[in-house]
C-alpha cells in the first residue's frame, strides 16, 4: 500500500492585492501541507505543479520554499513534482535546482517508484504543441501506476486537453491522474482510470470561495481519494443587493454582519438603488480590521459613452483593452515588461531589446504577426490562474495563455525524432513533455492576479532570463529577483 498527500497550484510568491501579508499567506498554506504529510507520516508528497506563480520567484520565495522543503527531506519523504505553466522557463526549471539540493525530484517518462506505486510526470505542455506529443512511458513492473500532470483535463470545467487522447495513448496503463492546474477540486473516472485534481492550497481569486485543501490518496486493493480542508486566511463575502432609495447606509449595515477582522473583504453591488462610492466602502471595512478591502459594483451606469468602469483594479481594466487591440505575441510580450514586469526601470529597455532579439534569433517571426482583435492567445484557465480551475478559473488561464502565447509558438528546440514529443521528457511551456526547454504560461507574480475578472491584476508573463536578467537579479532595484541563469 501506498498513501501519499496529492498537492499543487501552490503559488508561492503571489502578491495577491499587492498584499504582503497575502504573499506570505501562500508560503504558509504550502507549509501546511508539508506540517500535514509529516504528522501523517505518508510516503510522499506529489506536486501537481505551479509551485510558484512566476517564473522569477524572489529570493525571499526561494528560501522560503527551501525551508519548507527541508522538513520533508528531514523526515525522510520524498516530494516529487512537475512543471507547471506559471513557473516554466526557458532554460533550467526551479525544481531542477531543487532537485540538484536532493530536496525535489522532478517525475517524467521514467518511473519513481514508492512502495509498490510507480510515478510519472507530464508537465504542461502548451495547446498549440499537445499534437506532437507521444505518451511514451518507461514501463516499470509494479503494483499500481500514477500519472502526474498540469493542464486543464476533460472532464473538468474549462478543459482544453483531452484526457482520453492522453490515457488512450499512453503505453502504461495508470490507476490514477493526479492533475493540477484547476483550482477547484474533483474527481472523474475516464477509461477505468481516477482523475483528480487536488484544487489550489490558498485562495488565488475572489472566484474561489470553496474551502482549500488537498487530496490524500491510498493505493491498495482500490484508489481511495480523500479531500484534506486547510486552515487558510478568511475571505468575507458581502453581496449587496439593494432596493431602490437604498445606499451606502445599507452596505454599511450588511458589511456588520459579517467576521472582516483581518480577513480579505469582497464586497458586490447589485440592485436598483443609489449610488455608492467604493472608496468609502473600502475605507469603512479597513476601520473594522480587514487585511485587503474590494468592492465591486456591478450595476451599469449608462454614460453617453457607454464606458464601463471597474475600481476593484485598474490593471484588469489595462489587461481588457490590451487583448482587445490585437497586438501580434511579440508586441504583448513587450508591453508585459514595460507595464507589468518586476524588471527595474533602468533596466527594461536593455530587457526589451533581449526579447525581441531572441525571437529573432529563434526564428519565431509567427511572434509579430498581428492576433485577431480580442483574441487573448489562447486559454488555459487558472491560478487565479483560473478556469473553473479556480472555481472561477477560466479568465485566469486565458490571460495566461494571452501573455504567453509567443513562448507557445515558438518552434521545440532539439526535439527528439521528426518533431515528436515525448511525454515526460524535456521542458514546453509547461515543462517537462520533450521539447528541450521551452517558455511556459506564467503570469508576473507581482502584477498577476488569478482568475476573477472584478478583482484580477494582470497575469504578465516574464521570458526567463537572458544575460539582462541575470544582472537585474543582482541589482538590488530588482526586489530580490533570480533566474535560473544565475544558477
Amino acid at each position: 500500500m501506498t498513501r501519499v498527500i496529492h498537492t499543487g497550484d501552490t503559488h508561492v510568491g503571489y502578491q495577491q492585492y499587492h498584499s504582503p501579508e497575502r504573499r506570505q499567506d501562500f508560503l504558509d498554506a504550502f507549509e501546511r501541507v508539508v506540517e500535514d504529510a509529516v504528522e501523517e507520516g505518508v510516503d510522499a508528497v506529489v506536486h501537481a505543479g505551479d509551485l510558484f506563480h512566476d517564473r522569477r520567484p524572489e529570493l525571499r520565495d526561494l528560501l522560503g520554499t527551501i525551508d519548507v522543503l527541508r522538513e520533508l527531506d528531514d523526515a525522510d519523504i520524498p516530494f516529487l513534482a512537475v512543471v507547471g505553466n506559471h513557473e516554466s522557463t526557458r532554460g533550467g526549471q526551479w525544481l531542477d535546482l531543487f532537485e540538484s539540493l536532493g530536496l525535489a525530484e522532478r517525475l517524467g517518462a521514467a518511473p519513481r517508484l514508492v512502495g509498490d506505486t510507480a510515478f510519472y510526470g507530464l508537465d504542461h505542455v502548451p495547446k498549440s504543441r499537445r499534437d506532437e506529443l507521444t505518451y511514451d512511458f518507461e514501463p516499470r513492473d509494479a503494483a499500481h501506476a500514477a500519472l502526474v500532470g498540469h493542464g486543464l483535463f476533460t472532464p473538468f470545467a474549462h478543459a482544453d486537453w483531452d484526457t482520453e487522447t492522453v490515457l488512450g495513448e499512453s503505453n502504461v496503463e495508470f490507476d490514477a491522474f493526479l492533475v493540477g492546474d484547476n483550482h477547484a477540486p474533483g474527481t472523474e473516472r475516464v477509461l477505468e482510470t481516477w482523475v483528480t485534481y487536488c484544487g489550489s492550497t490558498e485562495r488565488a481569486s475572489a472566484a474561489e470561495e470553496a474551502a482549500r485543501g488537498y487530496n490524500l490518496v491510498e493505493f491498495g486493493e482500490e484508489v481511495d481519494i480523500r479531500r484534506r480542508s486547510l486552515d487558510t486566511r478568511p475571505f468575507a463575502f458581502v453581496s449587496v443587493d439593494l432596493a431602490e432609495g437604498e445606499g451606502a447606509d445599507r452596505v454599511r449595515e450588511q458589511i456588520r454582519q459579517h467576521d472582516v477582522s483581518d480577513a480579505v473583504a469582497i464586497v458586490e453591488i447589485t440592485g436598483e438603488g443609489e449610488p455608492v462610492t467604493p472608496a468609502s466602502v473600502e475605507e469603512f471595512l479597513s476601520e473594522r480590521g480587514a487585511l485587503v478591502a474590494r468592492v465591486t459594483d456591478r450595476r451599469q451606469t449608462e454614460t453617453e459613452s457607454e464606458l464601463s468602469v471597474s475600481f476593484a483594479d485598474p490593471d484588469d481594466a489595462v489587461r481588457e483593452r490590451v487583448t482587445d487591440l490585437g497586438l501580434s505575441t511579440a508586441a504583448r510580450d513587450v508591453e508585459e515588461t514595460v507595464r507589468a514586469s518586476k524588471t527595474a526601470d533602468s533596466k527594461v529597455r536593455e530587457e526589451v531589446k533581449t526579447r525581441v532579439d531572441s525571437l529573432v534569433e529563434d526564428g519565431d517571426l509567427a511572434a509579430f504577426s498581428p492576433a485577431e482583435s480580442g483574441d487573448g492567445g489562447g486559454s488555459d484557465a487558472d491560478a487565479d490562474t483560473g478556469s473553473g480551475a479556480d472555481d472561477g478559473a477560466d479568465a485566469d488561464a486565458d490571460e495566461t495563455d494571452a501573455e504567453t502565447a509567443a513562448d507557445e509558438e515558438r518552434p521545440p528546440e532539439n526535439a527528439p525524432g521528426a518533431g515528436a514529443v515525448e511525454a515526460g521528457s524535456g521542458e514546453t511551456d509547461g515543462g517537462e513533455v520533450a521539447v528541450e526547454e521551452a517558455d511556459a504560461n506564467s503570469d508576473d507574480a507581482e502584477s498577476a492576479e488569478p482568475d476573477d475578472p472584478s478583482d484580477a491584476e494582470p497575469d504578465g508573463e516574464n521570458d526567463a532570463a537572458s544575460d539582462a536578467g541575470a544582472e537585474e537579479a543582482a541589482d538590488d532595484s530588482s526586489g530580490g529577483q533570480f533566474t535560473m541563469e544565475d544558477f
